[in-house]
C-alpha cells in the first residue's frame, strides 16, 4: 500500500506501522531517530530516521551478532532499547530478557556505544539484572545515571513491577558504581516501567510507562527540583491513555519518550494499537508520535487537549512532505546480500542456512528444526504492516518424505502460526498440505493436494481477521485456493506481531534438503 502524505500537512499515525513496539526517539545531527523492540527477531534493534517526523524510512539494526537468542521463549529477549545522544556519541540501553517464567524474571541489561548510528557499535557492557527498560540520563554536571524497572517476585499478586531504581555510572570504570535507589513507586495504575529522564527549566522530569501494555497502557509524568527526588504526579496523571475509551483508534498507548525540534517544539513517541474487531491487535504493538506542549505550570500536555492519542497530528515548523510512504515489498533475491527488511527468529541469516549465491537470482533455504523450535527455525519474514494484505512467492523444493517441507507461513510465535507447505506423502508423492498451530493446539488439516513437478507458487491473502492460502503449479494458468478461509485471528496477542515469512523444515535430517524462493511480494491495501 502506498500512503500519500504530501498534501495532508500533518503526521499521520502510526507513523511505523505493523510491529515497532516500545519507541525511543532521539535527534541528533540534523535527524530524528526512532529505536523499537525486537524481542526473539534478529536483528535486535531496528532503527528508523526521518528528517521531518512524518516520514520514517529504515536507517540501521544495531544489535547482530551482539546477542545469542537460541532457546530464549516467545516474547522474551530483546526488550525496550532506549538510544541517547551525547557529546559527539550514540548509547543504546537494552534487555536481553532470557525468562519470564513467574514469579521471576531473568532479564540483563546493557550498554554499547558508536560514534555513527551505523556503527561500529562497541562490545556490550554488563549492568544489571533487577529489572528490564534500562535508561541512560545524562545530567548537565557530566554525570550519568541507569535507570530501570524493579522487579520484586516477593509482589503476591498482580504485576511484580514495584517502581524504578536509579544507580550512578562511571563512563570510565564502564561499570554502575556506589548503590542503587529506589526513585519512585507504583501510582495507582501500578506497573511502573520504561523510564526516562529529562531536565527543562530546573525540574527533572520522570516519564514511565503503566498499568501493562494491555489496554490499561498509560505515560505517568513525575518531577523534582532533585534527581533523586522526591518526585511530584502530574496531577491530572495519566498524560497519555487510551483506557477507557474503545472509541480511541489507537489503543493500548503509552510507553512513551520525548523529542525537540531545533524550532522548540516538543514531540511524543508512544507505543499504540490498531485492533482489528476491536479486540485482535494483529499487526502488534505499533508507533505513533502526538505533538506535546508544556504548560504554564511545567506539566506535559497533548497540544490538542485531554489525553487521549490522535491519528493526526501537526507537522513541525518548516517542515515539508518528500512523498508517498510505501509498506509494499518486493524482492527477486538478486542482490548480494538479504533486504533489510528481512528478519530471522532467533538465528542471523547466515550462509550455512541461508545462501543468496548458492543458486543465482534465488534465496535457498536449507531445512531447519521444526515450526516450534526456539534454536533452529529456518525463517525469513517481514513484518505485517497493513490490515489487508497479499503476500506471493514461487519455490523448487522436491521433498522426499513427510518430515521435509517447505513454503509459505503467517507466523506470531511458536504457539501460533498457519502455514502452506509442500511435502512429500508415501504413495503419491510430493504434496501441497495446510498446518496450523492455535494456542499451541496444533491441528493438521486435511487438504492434500497432489503436485507434479517444477515450480510452484504459492500465495495468502488476508482481509482484516480472514485469510486463505493459494497455489498455481507450473502448469496451471490461474490460482487455486488450498482449502477453506480461516479466520487468523489467533495470530494476536504477546508482544510481537503477526510476520508473513518463507521457510524450510527437515525434521529427518538438519540441512539434509533446501528450498529455492524465487521471488517474495508483499502488496497492502486499504479495507
Amino acid at each position: 500500500m502506498i500512503t500519500d502524505k504530501r498534501t495532508t500537512k500533518v503526521i499521520r499515525n502510526p507513523v511505523l506501522p505493523g510491529f515497532n513496539p516500545d519507541p525511543c526517539i532521539v535527534r541528533a545531527e540534523n535527524k530524528y531517530y526512532i529505536a523499537v523492540s525486537s524481542f526473539e527477531w534478529l536483528p535486535g534493534v531496528r532503527v528508523y530516521e526521518s528528517a521531518n517526523l512524518a516520514e520514517w524510512e529504515h536507517c540501521t539494526d544495531i544489535l547482530t551478532d551482539q546477542v545469542r537468542l537460541q532457546g530464549n521463549p516467545k516474547n522474551c529477549s530483546i526488550w525496550a532499547p532506549q538510544l541517547s545522544y551525547h557529546d559527539g556519541l550514540f548509547y543504546l540501553m537494552y534487555t536481553d530478557v532470557k525468562s519470564t517464567k513467574r514469579p521471576f524474571k531473568d532479564c540483563h541489561n546493557y550498554l554499547i556505544t558508536a560514534s555513527s548510528i551505523h556503527g561500529p557499535w562497541s562490545e556490550p557492557i554488563y549492568l544489571n539484572s533487577s529489572g528490564f527498560d534500562p535508561s541512560l540520563f545524562h545530567d548537565d554536571d557530566g554525570r550519568k545515571w541507569l535507570l530501570n524497572a524493579l522487579w520484586d517476585y516477593r509482589i503476591t499478586e498482580g504485576n511484580k513491577s514495584s517502581g524504578i531504581v536509579i544507580q550512578e555510572y562511571d563512563p570510565k570504570q564502564q561499570r554502575l558504581i556506589g548503590a542503587p535507589r529506589k526513585l519512585f513507586d507504583c501510582t495507582p495504575l501500578k506497573k511502573t516501567e520504561a523510564p526516562h529522564i529529562y531536565k527543562r527549566n530546573g525540574y527533572y522530569y520522570l516519564i514511565t510507562a503503566e498499568g501493562g501494555t494491555g489496554s490499561g497502557h498509560a505515560v505517568t509524568v513525575a518531577r523534582s527540583k532533585e534527581l533523586l527526588g522526591p518526585y511530584e504526579v502530574d496531577p491530572l496523571n495519566p498524560m497519555l491513555t487510551s483506557s477507557g475509551k474503545p472509541e480511541a483508534e489507537l489503543q493500548c498507548a503509552g510507553h512513551g519518550s520525548l523529542v525537540e525540534t531545533p524550532e522548540g517544539e516538543w514531540y511524543m513517541a508512544h507505543l499504540c494499537t490498531r485492533p482489528l474487531e476491536g479486540q485482535y491487535a494483529i499487526l502488534g504493538r505499533e508507533t505513533a508520535l502526538q505533538r506535546v506542549y508544556w504548560d504554564e505550570e511545567g506539566w506535559l500536555r497533548l497540544t490538542a487537549g485531554g489525553n487521549t492519542p490522535l491519528t493526526e497530528v501537526p507537522l513541525p515548523q518548516g517542515a515539508a512532505l518528500q512523498g508517498a510512504t510505501r509498506t509494499d515489498f518486493a524482492d527477486d533475491f538478486q542482490g548480494p546480500q538479504l533486504h533489510p527488511r528481512w528478519n530471522t527468529l532467533r538465528i542471523l541469516p547466515e550462509k550455512g542456512w541461508c545462501s543468496l549465491s548458492e543458486r543465482a537470482g534465488c534465496l535457498r533455504i536449507h531445512g531447519g528444526e521444526s515450526a516450534q523450535s526456539l534454536f533452529n527455525h529456518h525463517i525469513v519474514a517481514i513484518r505485517q504492516t497493513d490490515k489487508s494484505f497479499r503476500a506471493e512467492t514461487a519455490l523448487d523444493y522436491e521433498p522426499e518424505m513427510y518430515l521435509q517441507m517447505a513454503g509459505l507461513m503467517l507466523y506470531l510465535n511458536e504457539d501460533n502460526y498457519w502455514y502452506a507447505f509442500i511435502s512429500h506423502e508415501a504413495g503419491r508423492g510430493r504434496v501441497l498440505r495446510l498446518l496450523r498451530c492455535v494456542r499451541d493446539e496444533f491441528t493438521l488439516e486435511p487438504v492434500i493436494i497432489d503436485l507434479k513437478e517444477g515450480l510452484v507458487r504459492l500465495a495468502v491473502d488476508v482481509s482484516g481477521v480472514s485469510g486463505q492460502f493459494y497455489y498455481r503449479a507450473a502448469e496451471q494458468a490461474e490460482w487455486q485456493p488450498v482449502g477453506q478461509p480461516q479466520n487468523i485471528s489467533f495470530l494476536s496477542g504477546g508482544f510481537t506481531g503477526n510476520f508473513i515469512g518463507i521457510a524450510a523444515h527437515d525434521m529427518n535430517q538438519f540441512k539434509g534438503s533446501y528450498a529455492d524462493f524465487h521471488y517474495f511480494r508483499y502488496v497492502g491495501r486499504d479495507e
